[in-house]
């Protein structure tokens, strides 16, 4: 009987899809100088999560750890992000949240700066707020909170905490730094982070197109 606490098996099956979407978001430059960090819910107590430091362009199976939800590695001495916190606070809280994706984009980056004074970014109206998880029509509004960048991971997640607790999110932005977004599984996630993507693009777009 193995001692590992996790299946084998799901952990190969999981690691392959999250180098294929990581390779796939690296390629459009959202991952810069092995930035950012992705995971996937193994099982109600571990998750699988890049190593920290790693190229996410080049990616393979040794680079995908296991971490339990307080954040420590489980059967390896590999070390995972600092940011790992950030990750597991959802797949405790949520029980079907079963990815979440931290990605370092132009737009991101760019946007948590230009529209940090709001503190958020108000997406109202748009055709695209149906791509979010709920939401059935564009009369809408989602706004896209920004978090003050820290490197005190802890009182960060706090703050996260605090923001869930007074609304329904899929995704926020920290200040100068990037964007978190998650969702149901890997295909949900990277839907509602291109959704994000594409709806911050536009608003900095209007922010220099208006008179």
């Amino acid at each position: 009987m193995s001692s590992i606490p996790y299946d084998p098996e799901r952990l190969a099956q999981l690691a392959q899809e999250m180098i294929a979407s990581t390779r796939e978001l690296s390629q459009l430059g959202w991952t810069p100088a092995t930035s950012s960090n992705f995971s996937m819910r193994l099982d109600e107590r571990h998750a699988a999560i890049t190593v920290s430091g790693r190229d996410k362009g080049r990616l393979t199976a040794a680079d995908i750890m296991v971490v339990d939800f307080a954040g420590r590695a489980v059967g390896s001495n590999l070390r995972p992000s600092a940011e790992t916190p950030l990750h597991t606070q959802l797949y405790l809280r949520f029980p079907d949240v079963g990815c979440v994706l931290h990605t370092h984009s132009r737009t991101q980056t760019v946007a948590s700066r230009i529209f940090s004074a709001d503190g958020q970014v108000r997406l109202k109206g748009y055709e695209l707020l149906k791509a979010f998880y709920g939401h059935s029509t564009h009369d809408t509004t989602l706004d896209v909170p920004i978090l003050p960048n820290s490197q005190d991971i802890p009182l960060l997640a706090t703050k996260v905490e605090a923001l869930l607790d007074s609304e329904p999110l899929w995704g926020y932005l920290i200040e100068s730094h990037g964007m978190y977004a998650w969702g149901r599984d890997m295909a949900d996630a990277r839907r509602h982070l291109e959704a994000y993507e594409f709806l911050l693009s536009c608003e900095l777009d209007l922010r220099t197109l208006r008179p």
